[in-house]
This record gives structure tokens, sequence and C-alpha cells, in this order.
């Protein structure tokens, strides 16, 4: 697969997955817009001025600010082709009648408003192009509630049906929507929470950023809507 001519925008590009899919698509030749909340981090993972590709410092739960990132984007690349929709968290949480407020709000911000935000901000062009493919991460939590993770999974959930919505709106206009379910992700900080789990049976990053990249090519120009797991073998 290559992505000679493409543009490719990363939300949490400076995160295990951001990196891992930011690598894969540098290796494919696309030019790249890598956003993260900190240019600091984005630094230390990509280099100062790397070439054929724009840091941007962005909070994604501000809407004008994205809309701001996009357009600056815009300025240096002719479009955007691939909107990768990495950023994202978790919380453990507690009991659905113990979730605060704070947590029930946080996790529906960084999972799913972030995704309405780019969308926002990036959708239109693609319908002007008539050609776009948009990946997000949900989660294999997403399909079904579990104790003590009922924010999480709430929220993951919603990208699913964000997906399968924005699927449905923009299939006829070229554009592909589809996200991918990971289980555990294999990352340092994984590692560190569960020792005593063995992460050979977790996803690695740069698995994941495989099926991105399938996702994101012409080769899967026939997927719309979908919702893939991607669980190692947990």
């Amino acid at each position: 697969m290559t992505f000679e001519a493409k543009t490719c925008l990363i939300t949490g590009a400076a995160g295990n997955l951001g990196r891992a899919v930011g690598a894969a698509f540098a290796s494919a030749g696309a030019s790249l817009v890598l956003l993260g909340r900190e240019l600091k981090n984005l630094r230390a993972v990509y280099g100062d001025k790397p070439e054929r590709v724009l840091l941007l410092e962005v909070d994604l739960l501000s809407a004008d600010a994205v809309a701001r990132a996009v357009e600056t984007a815009l300025q240096r690349f002719p479009r955007i082709d691939v909107l990768c929709n990495i950023a994202g968290g978790f919380r453990m949480g507690h009991p659905v009648h113990e979730t605060s407020e704070d947590t029930w709000g946080l996790m529906l911000d960084l999972n799913a408003k972030s995704v309405i935000n780019t969308a926002r901000a990036v959708v239109p062009g693609m319908m002007a192009a008539g050609y776009g493919k948009i990946i997000n991460i949900a989660a294999l939590a997403g399909l079904s509630g579990k104790a003590n993770m009922g924010a999480y999974s709430a929220s993951k959930s919603a990208v699913i049906r964000l997906t399968e919505s924005m699927s449905a709106e923009l299939r006829d206009k070229g554009i592909n929507v589809n996200c991918i379910l990971p289980s555990i992700i294999d990352t340092p900080q994984n590692r560190a929470d569960m020792p005593g789990a063995d992460p050979r049976r977790w996803v690695s990053p740069e698995a994941l950023a495989d099926v991105v990249m399938f996702l994101a090519s012409d080769r899967a120009r026939a997927i719309h809507g979908a919702a893939i797991p991607v669980a190692g073998l947990v």
C-alpha cells in the first residue's frame, strides 16, 4: 500500500498507537498532520521540523481549536485524505451509581466529542473532494457493559454508533468511515498496570496500525460502517 500524494491527519499522535500509525503512514509516503495536546511531546517523538509533517498542539475538546488546526493544515497541504481518530482515554471508574459527573463527562469528551469535533472540521473538505477515509478507534468494551467500566463502555459504544451514522451519511459521497475495536493494547502503561498478565496475548500498536492502514487504503473501498475487532489472543 502506498500513500504518496495523500495527507493523513492523526489525533493523539504522540501516544503509543498514534506513533505506530504515524510511522506506518510515513513509511508509505504520506504527508502527515499530527495533532497532540502538547507540542513538546510531538517534537519529542517526531523531531522539531520533520519533512512533510506538520505538528500541531490542539485541544480536541474545542471545536474552534480543531477547526483552526485544520485550516492551518490546509495552508500547508492541498487536502486531508485520511482522518485517523486515535486520541481517547480510559478510566476504570466505579459502579454506575457511584460514577462521578467528572468521570462521565471526561469519558464522553475524550472518546466521543473528539470524534465529532474532527468530523466537523474535516468532513466538509472530504465531501468537496468526493473522497475520504475516516478510521475511528473504539474498543471491544464498547460492545457490552462491564462492571466498573460503565462510562468508558458507553463512550466507546458512542464511537461505534457515530461511525455507523457517519458511514450512512457519507458513503454515497465517496467517503469510507469505519472503526476498530482493540482489546488490550500492549503499551508500557498497560504492562505496568497489569504486571501479572501476559502481554504476548495483547495487541501491539503496530498490529493495529496495519489494520488502520488497510482501512485507509483503496483496498477497503467496499467497507463502510464496519466495527472490526482486533483482539489478539485475549
